[in-house]
């Protein structure tokens, strides 16, 4: 540790011995841990444990699994003692959670067989282990420290399964100045996957959303005793369904902890204002499980608008605690749930109208009359997007029978003074103008502005496609249908990284939908015969069906005014053409479908556009929507990290403009920059006044700079700015700023910077390669900055140079050179959606079946399109080695190359086992036989290792040298076998 490092650790010490913690320096290894434990659980729990208790209740409590140690350490547990009696016991008082010991530790050292590693700070309560503060001297990435941490667990041996240490929920890391925290978790969601999806990082912040990032700040606000008490004790979530810890972000805990207090002084209602993907949901179900335990309230009820979002909030609330929520199937079901004293019915998700309906004296079924006891009762209810539902009667009905209620509302666009024309759905004048007329005052605020600063949410590139020609159309006004499906087809790639995401087209009516579904069948049938590689897009409709008494589609019509009003003109005509639209759907996707369960097809084109992902791993690209054209259904309420894309065709302002633009800005990875919008309606003006209206306190041009990127120009601007970079950087070193050039840097430190001064390079590409709206000569522009063959040439050297500093990395670890250390590896901005296994099995029929005059890439050029793609990494050795057998024009189907190479790769690996196999003295036919059974059950069996060498007649201290040596030389060969799957048990062995 340096002296920096020192100095850090030392001043955080002494702001946690203020902050009234106990300071341990005597705590530096695992006996003194456990010893401390014992004592303060003793003491906790007044008994006296004796060894073997002691020893007995390490045992039961201690756990490789991280989730089951976060319910025990929130739970009350029991064992039996030596005499037969239970002793029922906790490790930490959640109830009270200031009523425990808070201590600090640091440099604790847990020497296991082969991990020696050094914790800097460890924050105890009751002796548990609850939280690692890892402290750094530079700006280091915080995915790339997390990322350390994430090696750290991986290291055989780690004390995060095998001691106290698995009780951890937190991880801190800061360089003094900048911290951040993310929750411990299983590996399956503690790790970088293939997709470079990443774990949520939090900064803290104050009410206002200022952030606290200064170590001293943070130690203050966040780790104070009772502070932090209360975020392991009441504001991290388990996600039963997914057997995860989430922690709360500081936005959503001020919402909770704001109602929560509204609730107990009384005083009257409140609206939440988190923008749409905030996570309103799980804020929510926070809030309602918190007043599941205040005796006062006789019942807590979540008000969804519609019946796919009941669904949807059911879903999310029993996902975060399983069976938490029943389901509510009809409205006596409802009335029933609100007179039952069951404590499983206090929180009750419904819709507002199943509510109006339990609430109208006019009903036969007498609800309203035998809810009557509850009327004087504190009930509370919470409603989501609040800006929909709340503009009418139900809401008066409920004021009115429940004189003693509270409301609170969550929505992501209010209604204020001027966006608040809203229309009652019977027609009649709102008798509420806005927001804050309901719900009295506006309890906390998190603004779309802040979720864009703060990355939980991207940024908008906004096109406002203009058509050739002199005649320009007026803002609003529609263009030819033709021209539009014709110009989305042209841009639809570039939009959506050649497929890789999908897109919605938002149109102003049914009859438009029908006519553009149309269209695009006519118009890509017509491209497919001209063009025969030409690759259709697959495009879906959704639209509701006249209802026809059907109250499952009246209720899902309650909030689609468009759509309500356009199945009263020539329903029979509409009701005929969704009938073909679904059956072209079910002969596609080889679904049975009908309007009559319109319901189940609604919801698989949601899952369908959520299942887009990536090539080859859940559905093939055929299986696949590109665009789902609709009217007002997907609009609001929809999520998906895969839909990047919003074509428009209708008039869009204000709240509505907000949250149908919303539905393209989920975060997934660096490969989607931003949400992107093709409004063909040229509606710059109505975006300026719904920037202007829901950025809260920012105003005016800063709010629009934060909302969106930087036009195409200034991005290009950019681009050459870090090619230049780049090339200053290869000159410094003595050498050109060529592909060929990079393996000649010398030392990690320089190729280190190239790896840094590419990745932003390729990042800016990445954004301006999903800009509809570059023209041709930006187009030129750019491929003169950094042309084709050199960008792919570039992207080659950096995968093979991240492969080896990324070894070197995790081999060793603090013994590295910092800028190793520091590096953070994003692969993901190297990996095609196009190129991908079939792909690349096709061009090379191709190529073994074109002569050598008529070849269009050459063997160096195929090579070259692997090698810069880091899906291949593992296996391009194998692809190369392959081409590099095949003769030009041999002429080789696509079927007789795939078995070829499949043929090639076990042939190469059967010579790798027998090399391995010889050099250790073992048989091969064995050692096959060991790796087979690896392969079979990907899992990783060390007594069958032992076996393996149990011929040899090794002593233990020779087996097991034998063992790492024999495992260096067989996992490269393992994991290729495995092909990116885990094979549990192995890493034990990899260092």
């Amino acid at each position: 540790m340096t002296v920096k490092e020192q100095q850090i650790e030392q001043e955080l010490i002494s702001k946690l011995v203020d902050l009234k913690y106990a300071y341990r320096e005597d705590i530096r290894d695992l006996d003194a841990l456990e010893n401390n434990f014992r004592q303060k659980f003793n003491e906790l729990n007044r008994v006296n444990l004796t060894d073997a208790e002691f020893e007995r209740l390490m045992e039961s409590i201690i756990t490789p699994d991280v989730y089951t140690a976060s319910q025990t350490l929130r739970e009350t547990n029991s064992f039996n003692r030596e005499d037969g009696t239970p002793l029922h016991y906790t490790l930490v008082n959640t109830r009270d959670w200031c009523k425990n010991t808070f201590e600090v530790v640091n440099q604790l050292r847990i020497n296991t067989r082969n991990s020696h590693h050094i914790y800097d700070v460890i924050l105890l309560i009751n002796g548990v282990p609850v939280a690692q503060i890892e402290l750094k001297t530079l700006q280091i990435n915080p995915r790339r420290a997390m990322q350390q941490i994430v090696d750290y667990k991986n290291d055989p041996g780690n004390g995060y399964g095998k001691t106290l240490m698995c009780f951890l929920q937190l991880f801190i890391v800061s360089n003094q100045n900048d911290t951040w925290y993310f929750a411990n978790n299983n590996n399956r969601h503690f790790s970088f996957d293939a997709d470079e999806r990443f774990l949520p990082l939090y900064q803290f912040a104050d009410r206002t959303n200022k952030k606290i990032t200064l170590l001293e700040s943070f130690a203050e606000k966040f780790l104070a005793k009772c502070t932090l008490g209360e975020m392991i004790s009441r504001y991290m979530v388990l996600v039963a369904s997914e057997q995860k810890n989430l922690m709360m972000r500081p936005y959503q805990i001020y919402a909770v902890k704001t109602i929560v207090d509204c609730i107990h002084q009384n005083t009257g209602n409140g609206y939440i204002w988190h923008t749409t993907g905030s996570g309103k949901t799980l804020t929510s179900f926070k809030a309602s499980t918190l007043l599941k335990d205040n005796p006062d309230i006789e019942k807590c009820l979540f008000v969804v608008d519609r019946k796919d979002l009941d669904r949807q909030t059911r879903e999310e609330f029993n996902r975060f605690q399983e069976n938490c929520v029943e389901e509510n199937t009809n409205t006596e079901t409802l009335v029933q749930r609100l007179l039952s004293d069951d404590i499983a019915d206090k929180v009750i998700v419904t819709t507002i109208q199943k509510l109006g309906l339990a609430l109208d004296g006019t009903n036969k079924r007498r609800y309203k009359e035998r809810l009557e006891s509850l009327s004087d009762k504190r009930v509370v209810f919470i409603f989501d997007e609040c800006h929909r539902s709340q503009f009418g009667e139900n809401h008066k009905a409920i004021k009115e029978f429940f004189p003693n209620a509270q409301l609170f509302g969550f929505t992501g666009t209010p209604i204020f003074e001027q966006n608040a024309a809203y229309q009652q759905r019977e027609g009649d004048q709102a008798s509420y103008k806005t927001t804050q007329d309901i719900f009295q005052q506006e309890l906390h605020a998190y603004t779309i502005t802040h979720a864009i600063e703060d990355r939980n949410v991207l940024r908008f590139h906004v096109d406002y496609y203009k058509p050739e020609g002199k005649s320009k159309p007026k803002p609003g006004e529609p263009l030819a249908k033709k021209a539009i499906v014709e110009a989305i087809i042209e841009k639809h790639d570039a939009a959506t990284a050649a497929r890789k995401f999908n897109a919605i087209l938002a149109t102003a009516r049914i009859n438009d939908a029908i006519e553009y579904y149309e269209l695009f069948q006519a118009i890509q049938s017509e491209r497919q015969k001209d063009d025969p590689d030409f690759t259709p897009l697959n495009v879906a409709c959704v639209f509701s069906p006249p209802s026809e008494g059907n109250k499952d589609v009246q209720q899902l019509q309650e909030d689609l005014t468009q759509e309500r009003e356009d199945n009263k003109q020539e329903p029979e005509k509409k009701k005929t053409a969704l009938k073909a639209i679904i059956a072209d759907y079910n002969a596609r996707y080889g679904s049975n479908h009908s309007v009559g369960e319109f319901d189940d097809y609604y919801k698989d084109v949601q899952q369908r556009i959520k299942d887009q992902k990536y090539p080859n791993h859940d559905l093939p690209r055929e299986k696949k929507i590109d665009i789902v054209i609709v009217v007002d259904m997907l609009l609001t309420g929809f999520d998906s990290q895969f839909l990047n894309t919003l074509y428009v065709d209708k008039n869009l302002k204000h709240h509505g403009l907000i949250q149908a633009f919303s539905r393209t800005n989920r975060v997934l990875n660096d490969t989607k920059p931003y949400g992107n919008i093709l409004d063909f309606r040229q509606q710059q003006d109505a975006v300026n006044e719904a920037i202007a209206l829901f950025s809260g306190e920012s105003t005016g041009e800063k709010s629009r700079e934060i909302w969106l990127v930087d036009p195409a120009p200034k991005v290009v601007e950019k681009l050459d700015g870090a090619v230049k970079k780049l090339g200053e950087f290869m000159q410094s070193q003595g050498l050109e700023n060529a592909p060929q050039d990079v393996p000649n840097l010398k030392g990690d430190a320089a190729r280190s910077q190239f790896i840094n001064l590419f990745k932003d390079v390729q990042r800016l590409k990445t954004q301006l390669d999903q800009y509809t709206d570059l023209g041709e000569e930006q187009k030129q522009q750019i491929d003169t900055i950094i042309p084709k063959d050199q960008l792919q040439g570039f992207k080659g050297v950096y995968l093979e140079t991240a492969q080896r500093l990324k070894a070197q990395q995790q081999n060793d670890g603090k013994d590295a050179v910092p800028e190793v250390q520091e590096l953070d590896f994003e692969f993901v901005l190297f990996a095609s959606d196009v190129i991908d296994y079939d792909y690349i099995m096709k061009l090379i029929a191709k190529y073994s079946q074109t002569t050598p005059d008529k070849q269009k890439m050459s063997r160096q050029q195929l090579i070259g399109l692997i090698a810069s793609d880091a899906k291949f990494m593992d296996d391009r050795d194998d692809i190369e080695a392959y081409i590099n057998t095949l003769e030009e024009g041999k002429g080789l189907s696509e079927e007789q190359i795939r078995t070829g190479f499949e043929s090639f790769k076990a042939e190469k690996q059967g010579r790798e086992l027998a090399n391995i196999a010889q050099k250790y003295g073992l048989e091969t036919k064995a050692l096959n036989s060991f790796v087979e059974t690896i392969i079979n059950r990907m899992i990783f069996d060390d007594e069958k290792l032992t076996d393996l060498l149990a011929p040899l007649g090794l002593g233990w201290k020779d087996r097991t040298k034998k063992k790492l040596e024999i495992m260096e030389d067989l996992i490269p060969l393992l994991q290729k076998k495995a092909g990116g799957r885990d094979i549990s048990g192995l890493n034990a062995y990899e260092q």
